[in-house]
């Protein structure tokens, strides 16, 4: 599993690294072929909210862009079989996220490959001490999930607007 977060005020990278998928949500011209995919990456936000509930986080929102961004890097990742917080083109998520329109003052993401399921997935992200605190940063207003085969590859990208 991988986990990616930078906050423009530290302009800090942080990393993490264990074999696990991202979360994604498909975009509009997969929608109709990937109705399952669309319900897993709900069941995830719907997850990983429970989880900053508990934490007395509020809840993410899903955002079309960051859905988009976290959705490309997975059929990327998936594309070239290489689960990676760098795409096959040398983008970070930073970039990813900007070029998919979303000015954010701070994002992290997770990555993770393998997991059939949300449930899996989110078990797995909330295994890792970095992905864990991707999830439980109540300064994170904002999700996007990304979802793609072969293989789950999972994307979940979270910001905060400027």
């Amino acid at each position: 599993m991988k986990k990616h977060r930078r906050k423009s005020n530290h302009r800090r990278l942080t990393l993490a690294a264990l074999a696990v998928a991202a979360l994604g949500v498909p975009s509009v011209a997969m929608a109709a072929s990937a109705a399952p995919a669309s319900v897993d990456t709900a069941r995830v936000v719907e997850l990983v909210n429970k989880e900053r509930s508990k934490a007395g986080c509020a809840p993410l929102t899903v955002n079309a862009k960051l859905a988009k961004a976290a959705q490309d890097h997975s059929k990327d990742m998936a594309d070239h079989r290489n689960m990676s917080h760098t795409g096959s083109d040398g983008s970070d998520p930073g970039a990813r996220i900007k070029g998919a329109g979303y000015n954010w003052n701070s994002y992290g993401e997770n990555v993770a490959y393998g997991y059939a399921t949300p449930e899996s997935v989110l078990a797995g992200w909330m295994s890792s001490p970095g992905h864990k605190r991707n999830i439980l940063d109540c300064s994170f207003k904002e999700t996007g999930i990304g979802l793609a085969q072969p293989g789950d590859y999972w994307t979940q990208d979270f910001a905060t607007a400027q």
